[in-house]
């Protein structure tokens, strides 16, 4: 945490990928700045705007106008009626002793004042002081970094704390002044750490107001959206360049923003080969397990550039595609190898091994759920007066919708089911019909 002048610190829609939740990162600082707004409040420090933002190797928080020290204060507690409190000769009962020393003070010290309704209360009057900012801190910090909840965490070393990953080193700054934070066996200093690889040198933060000043020589953008912003435009100028379109689905997109303190967008290659598999399959490997961008013809055609989003050194580019293409690759080729073998056989043959796979315990297998969904359709076809060619295609898609389930494409790809069945309908002679009707 660092304080500049009152402030302080703490270290498209895709066309085959599903929407993802947003990113842990996202989330833990969303759950930082309303833990640390709450905690603020119930201290009683004043304070401006709460702001956090994070990168895959930091959490910061910073505190606009946060106060100095609390204000001293002058409470007033109500506690039992008069005549509780006092017995007949006007001498405490046990009831005022009680009350007068869960406030700290003595029973003689107990003032009676009639209330809005004209009874006798006593009440006791207590002075809380102010406690310096630098005083509370501390204990608030710490117990911000404990509060954080994630769907992972665990215990790193041999301390109790636990946190999502392993904590290198923790900033804790008031002004110039450090506070002593302390979590996972460190103690905060006002010692920072750069860019995994562009600036690893551990760099020395003299006082809150330079703390964001220092991340340009750091090799870092701290904020999300500023990393998002630099991606797009990154993004942008390949477009106008190639004349070709990306797909960045905001789930995927999300994740590289968070995967990245420094983003160079590249464009790498894969063979053009590889364009004979469907599309789905080499979209879905980029995407979902590389976190790659693929980029389109302007006639919607899959084009066999793509675009790598790199967290290195901008002038090792070349290394870096040369990396990622040979991932891509070795991707592609089990996608090819997958798709060619399952082709082998025509859709169909694939129903009987159906009986293998187990819908629900209590419900069979999914060939029996195929035959449940030809019977229903079937009886939609009746009721709705369907016939000839029309009730066919129904009964033949309702038949092979599951077939692909089986196929190596789909178990190794699980998110095509359908999407493949439907090209493999269609590599079957199906009519267009059933192989739409098996991909939706």
């Amino acid at each position: 945490m660092q304080r500049r002048s009152k402030q302080w610190h703490r270290t498209s829609s895709s066309r085959s990928a599903p929407r993802r939740s947003p990113p842990a990162p996202y989330k833990a600082t969303e759950q930082l700045a309303q833990l640390a707004q709450a905690a603020l409040d119930e201290a009683g420090l004043a304070h401006g705007a709460v702001e956090t933002c994070s990168t895959p190797r930091r959490m910061i928080l910073s505190v606009a106008q946060l106060a100095e020290a609390t204000e001293a204060l002058e409470l007033k507690a109500k506690g039992p009626a008069a005549k509780i409190a006092f017995d007949a000769d006007g001498k405490p009962t046990k009831a005022a002793a009680g009350f007068a020393r869960g406030k700290g003070i003595e029973p003689s010290q107990l003032v009676v004042e009639a209330d809005e309704n004209g009874v006798d209360y006593v009440y006791a009057l207590v002075s809380k002081p102010s406690v310096p900012a630098a005083q509370l801190l501390p204990g608030i910090l710490q117990g911000l970094v404990k509060g954080l909840s994630w769907p992972r965490s665990q215990r790193w070393g041999s301390g109790h704390d636990t946190f999502s990953r392993p904590v290198r080193w923790l900033v804790a700054l008031l002004g110039e002044q450090v506070v002593p934070v302390e979590f996972a066996g460190l103690t905060a200093g006002r010692t920072t750490y750069g860019h995994r690889f562009l600036a690893p040198q551990p760099v020395e933060v003299a006082c809150a107001d330079e703390f964001f000043s220092k991340f340009e020589q750091m090799k870092v953008i701290p904020s999300a959206a500023d990393r998002a912003a630099s991606i797009r435009a990154q993004i942008k100028a390949v477009e106008e360049q190639t004349g070709l379109v990306a797909d960045t689905p905001q789930g995927t997109f999300d994740e590289v923003v968070n995967l990245v303190e420094w983003p160079t967008v590249i464009v790498a290659h894969f063979d053009e080969e590889f364009l004979d598999v469907p599309p789905e399959i080499i979209t879905d490997a980029m995407l979902e397990h590389q976190r790659y961008f693929p980029l389109y013809r302007k006639d919607g055609s899959l084009d066999n550039a793509f675009i790598v989003t790199g967290n290195g050194d901008p002038a090792c580019t070349d290394t870096i595609r040369d990396g990622n293409e040979r991932v891509v690759r070795a991707r592609l080729e089990d996608a090819a190898f997958f798709v060619r073998e399952d082709r082998r056989q025509p859709l169909e043959a694939y129903v009987e091994g159906l009986k293998e796979v187990v819908f629900q315990e209590k419900l069979g297998s999914v060939y029996s759920k195929t035959e449940r969904i030809r019977t229903i359709a079937q009886a939609v076809c009746t009721g709705a007066g369907i016939g000839g060619a029309d009730e066919e295609d129904a009964l033949r898609a309702a038949w092979l919708c599951k077939a692909d389930l089986i196929t190596g494409a789909v178990v190794e790809f699980t998110s095509l089911q359908g999407v493949m069945g439907g090209h493999y309908a269609r590599f079957s002679g199906e009519t267009a019909a059933v192989a739409q009707a098996v991909t939706e």
